[in-house]
């Protein structure tokens, strides 16, 4: 059965992408479809989903083996037979395949039934997912903690100049009960997996499959598991974590807390914290790159006869030299007074777009002025444009 989303498509990645490909297109693809970053875009949400799940799946060694073989993972084991009997029972207990249609592999079954373990029939596939003989329970094994993924508003003074601040982050820390190893050597718990059940329910594609729990072979009791973590060997805290962000942060920018992801389970070692900058928009700079862009309004005569000028930038008041004769929308061009970045170690620009902005004639002599200017120069500024347009 194959599952709604092809992972590698997903991800964008090659099938043969090495683990480096496939983290780095992760963190881009996250960074790019995450919650917070398209407020209200439920299709972004299911496309971060989407994301989240195929990574889980590929970065993980053996989950990719098991998806790249059959096309699905399940962390039970395989996803069933189809009827097995005259009254259609399964020919596991404790597992409803849904009417799947396991009539091939039961042929190469009987066809390759002298292929010894690592030949490839029917049994060797339930060997494989159930372990041992007999379609035993595997217990579960220690697994590396899941990254957590925050995003931080910050302000855009803040994200030039950079900030330091503290996060509360929920995660899940090492129990020290039992130091992360889940077992205090007495007692009995109910199992966490499966609520004490003794089983557990799994998809594969559209299809439902029921397994008996792998965490506690079906009883739904772990006997010597530790009563403060329930044999996970981890428990949910809300920890301060200080956040240092470098100047030049930009709307989207990652940065890496590592080790304050989720612990692993069972002393395995935790995953890493990233951190998106959200950063909000300035009322008068605006930010391209490391470029800062400026519209700064000049008088008639500042343009008509150059001046010097005073302009604003992020460190404060610089002066600007105005040509003789500029026109309204020029840009001119402030070297290194942009944003520093902090990976180059150099600064942006700033671009600064003039308007030329009018007198207004209030009183009879700027009127006489004008006038005396207009008979001065009589032509038409719009002259050229007719050729352009007209056929």
């Amino acid at each position: 059965m194959a599952p709604k989303h092809d992972y590698y498509d997903t991800l964008g990645v090659p099938r043969k992408a090495t683990a480096d490909e496939i983290r780095k297109s992760y963190r881009k693809l996250a960074r790019k479809h995450h919650p917070d970053l398209n407020p209200g875009d439920k299709s972004a949400e299911e496309r971060f989903k989407n994301v989240q799940e195929a990574y889980d799946i590929l970065s993980d060694p053996k989950k990719r083996q098991m998806y790249d073989q059959y096309g699905f993972y399940s962390e039970s084991g395989f996803p069933g037979a189809g009827p097995g009997g005259p009254a259609g029972q399964s020919p596991h207990p404790g597992m409803d395949f849904g009417g799947f249609d396991f009539s091939d592999f039961a042929a190469e079954a009987r066809q390759g039934a002298h292929k010894t373990e690592t030949g490839g029939g029917f049994r060797d596939i339930f060997s494989q997912f159930f372990g041992g003989k007999g379609g035993a329970a595997q217990q579960a094994e220690p697994e590396k903690g899941s990254d957590l993924e925050y995003v931080m508003d910050i302000d855009f003074w803040q994200a030039i100049q950079g900030t330091q601040t503290r996060l509360n982050i929920t995660r899940y820390e090492v129990c020290e009960t039992c130091h992360g190893s889940g077992s205090t050597g007495a007692g009995e718990v109910t199992c966490p997996q499966c609520k004490g059940t003794g089983n557990v329910t799994q998809m594969a594609g559209a299809m439902r499959f029921n397994l008996t729990c792998p965490r506690c072979g079906g009883s739904g009791r772990l006997r010597n598991a530790c009563p403060t973590c329930g044999g996970d060997g981890r428990v949910t805290r809300t920890e301060t974590v200080d956040v240092r962000i470098p100047p030049g942060a930009r709307n989207g920018s990652r940065l890496r807390v590592a080790g304050k992801g989720n612990a692993g389970t069972m002393g395995a070692p935790p995953g890493d914290l990233y951190i998106t900058t959200k950063v909000e928009e300035h009322p008068f700079y605006h930010r391209e790159g490391d470029d800062i862009e400026i519209k700064v309004p000049i008088a008639v005569w500042e343009a008509a006869l150059g001046s010097k000028i005073e302009v604003p930038t992020i460190d404060g008041r610089t002066q600007l030299k105005i040509p003789q004769g500029t026109h309204t929308g020029q840009r001119f061009r402030l070297r290194e007074k942009g944003v520093l970045n902090s990976r180059t170690n150099q600064r942006g620009d700033q671009i600064v777009e003039v308007a030329i902005q009018a007198p207004e004639p209030r009183d009879e002599r700027t009127r006489e002025i004008l006038k005396e200017l207009r008979a001065l120069h009589p032509e038409d500024p719009r002259q050229d444009i007719w050729s352009k347009v007209e056929h």
